[in-house]
């Protein structure tokens, strides 16, 4: 059994950037991705802002050297995979044991949607194509084709803490010894069906969203992809590859309240969060900063909330939501927010919130508002719960 999981490399696309570099850097420069509607097609285009990935479908697909009528989730999934990738592109990967542990919530819907547009309209049009990625598990299939993957390859979807959810996997299976290297992360491209259905719950922001502020009222949605390169000790010692950190501990837990909200008092993500400090044999002390899931909404902004205080009062780490910065990116979210966190430890940062004014009433918590180069860190926490209850957190450590 592997005593380590390390985490090698990552790849990144978001609103507020088509690397990790570039995501970075507009954190640096307190840039936020959400605006203006550019590329989906709705009827509530000049209502609700979004996380956009600030390319077209035929310009990732340019990008990626892919036809142009795939599902973005696809283009999206081989942007951030292959970045994750390049570290390993001059190792032969046959002589281990790989895994593609991808996560998604939408699959190829966003082109779905637009099938059936024209087919309702004339039963002899619309294009057979569209319809062929659908289903969950077929961009996973097909990026991990592209890139070579042949191992154990596998889709996870549970919600918004989907690609948690991978990691976590991907961690077990290297620690079982089943597994030698995993891409692990997921993907998400903004489809209508999922605007609309955020919207009828009445938790979408016209403006900004202002996660973990009392003036919240809502979440800005969003768009993108991430995927870590984990591996076992022996891995990276035949690879001769840097380890950034380590993944020390993880935890998913249920609190069973309700289909899309948590609990009042945060039982999920209290139980998730010690569940991974406990896996990961550190006390709350010990985290130097947690990357909270904070949509924006009040109900997940008060409840995760109150699970913090649980399990950190009197004395808090710097924390914040960079969702202020991507937008809630649903299954990919987890993946991204993992990417950030580990690069965080390798290069000493803390993120901020976009906005934030006043802290949300009866909580103790307040995030970061500046980025924040230069620190020494050892543990990270990263949260993301999804709906159903279904909640993961991740704990990064340093080497």
């Amino acid at each position: 059994m592997s005593a380590s999981v390390h985490v090698v490399n990552a790849g990144v696309i978001s609103a507020i950037g088509n690397n990790l570099a570039e995501n970075i850097r507009s954190f640096e420069n307190h840039r936020s991705g959400i605006g203006a509607i550019q590329f989906l097609e709705t009827r509530h285009h000049h209502v609700f802002p979004l996380g956009e990935v600030k390319l077209s479908n035929s310009e990732l697909a340019a990008n990626c050297g892919l036809p142009e009528y795939l599902s973005r989730t696809i283009l999206l999934s081989f942007t951030a995979a292959r970045e994750a990738l390049s570290v390993l592109m001059n190792r032969e990967l046959e002589n281990f044991r790989t895994g593609f542990i991808s996560a998604s919530t939408v699959g190829g819907m966003d082109k779905t949607e637009f099938f059936y547009r024209d087919f309702n309209s004339d039963p002899m049009a619309g294009d057979l194509r569209q319809v062929m990625h659908h289903d969950n598990g077929k961009p996973t299939d097909y990026v991990a084709k592209e890139l070579g993957l042949k191992g154990f390859v596998t889709t996870i979807s549970t919600a918004c803490s989907s690609s948690a959810n991978a990691i976590m996997l991907g961690s077990r299976m290297i620690r079982a010894g089943k597994l030698d290297i995993v891409v692990a992360g997921g993907v998400d491209a903004l489809t209508r069906f999922t605007l609309n259905g955020f919207n009828t719950l009445m938790i979408v922001d016209k403006n900004q969203c202002r996660p973990l502020d009392e003036s919240r009222e809502g979440l800005n949605l969003g768009e993108g992809a991430a995927y870590l390169i984990l591996m076992s000790d022996e891995a990276l010692k035949k690879t001769g590859l840097q380890s950034w950190c380590n993944v020390s501990g993880y935890c998913n837990a249920n609190d069973s309240h309700h289909q899309t909200a948590l609990s009042d008092d945060g039982n999920g993500p209290y139980l998730a969060m010690k569940g991974a400090l406990e896996m990961a044999q550190i006390q709350p002390s010990d985290i130097d900063y947690i990357n909270m899931h904070g949509t924006g909404t009040k109900n997940n902004d008060s409840a995760e909330g109150k699970a913090v205080e649980r399990i950190f009062h009197p004395h808090y780490p710097k924390l914040s939501s960079t969702k202020s910065f991507t937008g809630h990116t649903l299954g990919a979210s987890g993946g991204i927010e993992a990417a950030y966190s580990a690069i965080a430890l390798r290069d000493g940062l803390i993120y901020p919130n976009f906005t934030y004014s006043q802290p949300v009433s009866g909580l103790h918590i307040v995030p970061e508002t500046k980025f924040i180069k230069g620190q020494q860190l050892n543990h990270v926490l990263s949260n993301s719960f999804g709906f159903g209850g279904n909640c993961t957190s991740l704990v990064f450590s340093s080497l």
